[in-house]
């Protein structure tokens, strides 16, 4: 371990392997984490059958995450296959998501002449060309609100709530006061991920869950000579008199560098709380009721549908991905916590999920950098949120690499040409 690097990363989680994952764990990590050293019941099946990632999060097909892995290389080592259904809590009910003018139409989340305002209105995004000023009708959406725009084609309120929180993937209701392109850009990804595979969602994700993606970089990062140290202990960032990282140490040794980059658990002095995030952890025997029988899931409910501050997420995947035996699902309810009674907050999303055969809950708090890594060569990332998607972890990830190298990660590849992920 005495050498020296450029860069040494700290931890296993998905941005530190994505910038050298999420911790993927087998069935009886999980029951002793939450149950001790009770003995797992045999109706839950072999524990070895059991890839649970803790911090759940599908993929867009055609998102910024996926352009970061063809753009790495590393899919060569994933297999990943189709998320079958995306849907949202409206009015105490679940509703598959209208992505298109034509599934507007058909969607009984509205009324008929709702129907005719919400196609229109999905015309125009599915047109929009930020390079074309014909496709704008007027309309600088660098200028106008998200609320302006959804005023002019005279939207009501349960059909925002769907667009903004469900297709476009706001967390919260702070999007309508802000320029309207970056909505109209998520709703086009969304629309764009959905056509890609022609199936019942935009989502991805990996065969055996997300554990196989740290370990996929691992791979990618030993053939272009980085070094992988497993199991070390209580590793501590070293600083120079100028107080910048220069190193770290575990077991005596110290490996010197000049850059370190990490999760906040290594540097706690560098960030700051800025939340929670509470989850329970479903095992189950069958599909989430009302979702078409869906094997692999999202369930998005909205703020304004519970009376909560931001949305509350319905993870859902099973055997068929096989991150669980046969017949097994697994599912997630997550939201940032507004009280501290995880069981009573996450109501809402359990109520959705059917018969458990077991529920955990947990909570863990969320950080932030506040250090400056020009003055201290410290680059910390920021804590996962309760999202199930990744568009807003990966945008944490290029903007670290951004900080460390001084460059611009070049994502304009062709997705029609990648061999990512045919499985899906």
């Amino acid at each position: 371990m005495d050498e020296e690097y450029d860069v040494i990363v700290l931890g296993t989680g998905l941005k530190e392997c994505i910038l050298s994952g999420l911790l993927s764990v087998d069935g009886l990590k999980l029951w002793k984490r939450f149950r001790g050293e009770e003995k797992p019941p045999a109706h839950l099946g072999a524990s070895r059958d059991y890839n649970v990632d803790m911090v759940p999060k599908f993929m867009m097909a055609n998102g910024t995450l996926v352009r970061t892995l063809i753009h790495t290389d590393v899919t060569k080592y994933l297999s990943f296959k189709a998320v079958d259904g995306s849907y949202v809590f409206s009015k105490g009910k679940i509703h598959k998501v209208p992505a298109t003018d034509m599934e507007a139409l058909k969607s009984p989340l509205m009324g008929l002449f709702e129907k005719r305002r919400a196609r229109n209105f999905f015309v125009y995004v599915q047109n929009y060309n930020e390079a074309d000023p014909v496709t704008h009708q007027g309309l600088d959406l660098t200028r106008i609100t998200t609320r302006e725009l959804i005023t002019k084609h005279g939207l009501s309120d349960d059909t925002v709530d769907f667009i903004g929180h469900a297709l476009a993937l706001h967390r919260d209701d702070r999007y309508l006061n802000e320029p309207a392109l970056d909505t109209v850009k998520r709703m086009k990804l969304y629309a764009e991920s959905l056509a890609r595979f022609q199936g019942g969602s935009p989502y991805i994700y990996p065969l055996y869950g997300l554990g196989e993606l740290p370990q996929a970089f691992a791979r990618l990062s030993a053939v272009y000579g980085g070094t992988y140290m497993l199991n070390k202990p209580e590793c501590k960032v070293e600083f120079d008199m100028e107080g910048k990282a220069c190193g770290v140490t575990s077991e005596g040794e110290t490996a010197k560098c000049t850059k370190v980059v990490c999760d906040p658990s290594y540097l706690p002095n560098k960030v700051r709380k800025i939340g929670k995030v509470a989850r329970a952890i479903a095992i189950m025997s069958h599909p989430i009721p009302n979702t078409n029988d869906s094997h692999s899931v999202q369930i998005i409910l909205p703020q304004k549908q519970l009376g909560r501050k931001s949305d509350m997420y319905v993870f859902c995947c099973s055997y068929t991905h096989n991150v669980a035996p046969k017949g097994k699902f697994i599912a997630f309810v997550s939201a940032e916590a507004e009280t501290d009674n995880p069981q009573s907050e996450l109501r809402p999303g359990i109520d959705l999920l059917g018969q458990v055969d077991e529920l955990f809950f947990d909570m863990y708090d969320r950080y932030e950098p506040v250090n400056e890594p020009s003055l201290d060569n410290c680059f910390v990332s920021t804590s996962y949120d309760a999202t199930t998607h990744f568009e807003t972890t990966v945008t944490d990830v290029l903007s670290m690499y951004t900080a460390i190298t001084g460059k611009t990660v070049d994502l304009s590849v062709d997705l029609s040409a990648a061999s990512a992920a045919e499985e899906y």
